[in-house]
């Protein structure tokens, strides 16, 4: 046995270990594609233990081995394709597999057939550049052209180097640098986010791919210069690490989006909410603009709890959050800052008269039933208060007080009664309110 790689081995193992606590934390589609990636690396160096033994269990190491370290690649770059789930992305992960396999078989068992070989390099360039093509009318990017041209250019330099004098070291190198190259280049697309995580591991894909042009290079013109195997095996460490920065970063992110955001429906939360109310305010009273804000509260849903219960009630407030930021400018705000309460601010260029029709507007929303998955249907309604800053307060507690005022009294108006009377006499000026609404003041203050 090759007891050289039993370090390798014991080292990657350990690596895949932290990446599946890691991973698990969090798990994603990317995730778990990852770690079956580095259960591929775990595989070759276990395979590559056996290499010493003669005869067919010594191909057989060699062959498991070299499929599972182009295999595991494959996997890595698949994962970050962004546009992984086309039917067609599947099937180029199934060609690429199929026929990287196919030569790695052949190199190995059958070395000295021309015909087979030369068949297998053909495949390698063909088959993609078939699977771009076919569909090509419904689906293009350029990562899928970059990725056909790269494997072209490996079939047109296998068919060149293959059977001269150590052509298929040459060849099986050529081939592997190709697809952890592609690795590099998938990375760099697909995680452009400048984070250490994204740097570490775009660098050592680089790396790694670099190792099967700097090892025959060093074999070739330098065979007196000794370098230690750890040394070609210190990318795959590199991308490892980086690949657990990339999963932690993620799930850094994700904690501080669940912060920010209601858990049901994706909307800003109240923290988020008064932070981007207090900045609109400020960004209007710097430019001595109008900054509206409207608070609606549903009707009837308490009804639809109770009576078809919390599930479709969940599934109501979904319906409802998608239907309110569909109908509202990018610049503006969305936010579900209680159970069945929605606040949205409408920055400058803003009038009453303007955020009054963007009111009335929300509410015909939500005059229809509203269909929900499983055939169910919900009917409910809305009450609506608007208030302008700087007309109607002036700090983003007032302002949300006065809103509410105008909500509640458009609430005692009888639903029946509302289309008939316009939205800008269902509320008053929150001047004319004596009471205050002290508690849900002291709600958003909080």
């Amino acid at each position: 046995m090759n007891w050289s790689e039993l370090p390798d081995l014991t080292a990657v193992v350990l690596l895949a270990c932290a990446f599946a606590s890691v991973s698990q934390r969090n798990p994603t589609t990317v995730s778990r594609i990852w770690l079956t990636g580095w259960v591929m690396i775990v595989v070759h160096f276990a395979a590559f233990l056996f290499l010493g033994f003669s005869g067919i269990w010594g191909t057989l190491a060699a062959v498991i081995g070299l499929s599972a370290l182009v295999w595991a690649s494959l996997l890595f770059m698949w994962a970050s394709v962004p546009y992984r789930a086309q039917e067609t992305s599947r099937w180029m992960l199934g060609v690429l597999l199929a026929t990287n396999t196919l030569y790695v078989t052949l190199l190995n068992t059958n070395p000295d057939s021309i015909w087979a070989l030369n068949f297998a390099a053909l495949l390698m360039g063909a088959a993609p550049l078939v699977i771009a093509l076919f569909a090509v009318r419904r689906f293009t990017h350029i990562l899928r052209w970059i990725l056909v041209s790269l494997y072209l250019g490996l079939s047109v330099f296998v068919l060149l180097v293959q059977h001269r004098p150590g052509g298929t070291d040459l060849a099986l190198n050529a081939m592997l640098f190709i697809v952890y190259f592609n690795c590099c280049v998938h990375f760099f697309f697909g995680f452009r986010r400048g984070t250490v995580g994204a740097f570490i591991t775009i660098a050592g894909f680089l790396a790694w791919s670099g190792v099967f042009v700097a090892s025959p290079i060093m074999q070739a013109f330098f065979s007196g210069v000794h370098v230690e195997s750890e040394v070609w095996n210190l990318p795959k460490y590199v991308v490892a690490v980086g690949m657990i920065l990339l999963l932690l970063e993620e799930q850094i992110e994700n904690n501080r989006h669940l912060a920010l955001h209601d858990y049901l429906t994706g909307l800003p939360n109240r923290r988020l909410f008064q932070d981007r109310l207090a900045s609109a305010l400020e960004r209007a009273r710097r430019t001595q603009t109008q900054t509206a804000l409207l608070v609606l509260d549903l009707d009837r849903f308490k009804e639809v709890n109770d009576s078809q219960g919390h599930h479709v009630g969940d599934l109501l407030l979904q319906q409802v959050a998608t239907r309110f930021s569909g109908r509202v400018r990018r610049s503006d705000t969305v936010a579900r800052t209680g159970g069945d309460e929605f606040s949205i601010i409408l920055e400058e260029p803003i009038t009453r008269d303007q955020a009054e029709r963007v009111g009335t507007a929300l509410l015909d929303l939500l005059k229809d039933p509203i269909q929900l998955n499983g055939g169910k249907s919900a009917q409910i309604g809305a009450s609506v208060g608007v208030a302008l800053f700087p007309a109607d307060a002036l700090d983003p507690e007032s302002l949300f007080i006065a809103a509410d005022q105008k909500m509640y009294k458009s609430k005692r108006i009888p639903p029946d009664s509302r289309d008939a009377e316009p939205l800008s006499s269902q509320v008053v000026s929150s001047l004319s309110m004596i009471r205050p609404l002290t508690s849900r003041a002291k709600r958003i203050a909080d």
